[in-house]
């Protein structure tokens, strides 16, 4: 295993948009995996995009657990359902860091993706889950949570996003 070089804001490879992985099986892929979940760890980070190390894949690792046990893995993964009901949580970034923002998402997200063994699965998340999986699916669309801060909070944090 490895510890990868997180791509920090600025750098282009955080605007662009990932491919879906063609076989989640590859033995590639379950090395990458491993290698951004000890990247995640080692940060200290909840997720991390495969962007994000600049691999242009939609490979994602999360852990929201307290004990940081519970490793999440989804390959090609996609919101298939959102609530209407929002929620402001404040995110934080491995590309940005320092900065933190109040970031309004949907408070409840219905996800589906493969795991490392290339099966499909749904599950459903809210609180931290959901706005970490949402923040993870946006960098694998080149969006960034800095992107949704409003025109003044850009403004205020200028100097240290560009």
């Amino acid at each position: 295993m490895a510890i990868l070089k997180i791509a920090r804001m600025g750098h282009p490879v955080l605007r662009s948009p990932a491919q879906p992985v063609k076989d989640p099986t590859a033995t590639e892929i379950r090395r990458l995996v491993q290698d951004m979940a000890e990247t995640m760890y080692e940060a200290p980070g909840i997720g991390l995009a495969a962007t994000q190390v600049d691999v242009h894949e939609q490979l994602i690792v999360i852990d929201t657990s307290e004990a940081r046990d519970q490793l999440r893995v989804l390959i090609n993964p996609e919101i298939i359902w959102a609530s209407e009901e929002r929620q402001v949580y404040e995110e934080g970034c491995l590309s940005v860091p320092g900065i933190y923002d109040g970031v309004e998402r949907p408070s409840r997200v219905r996800v589906r993706a493969l795991d490392v063994e290339g099966n499909p699965y749904e599950f459903d998340a809210d609180g931290l889950l959901a706005v970490c999986v949402q923040h993870e699916i946006d960098h694998l669309n080149g969006i960034l949570f800095v992107d949704k801060m409003g025109r003044i909070r850009k403004e205020f944090f200028k100097n240290c996003l560009y």
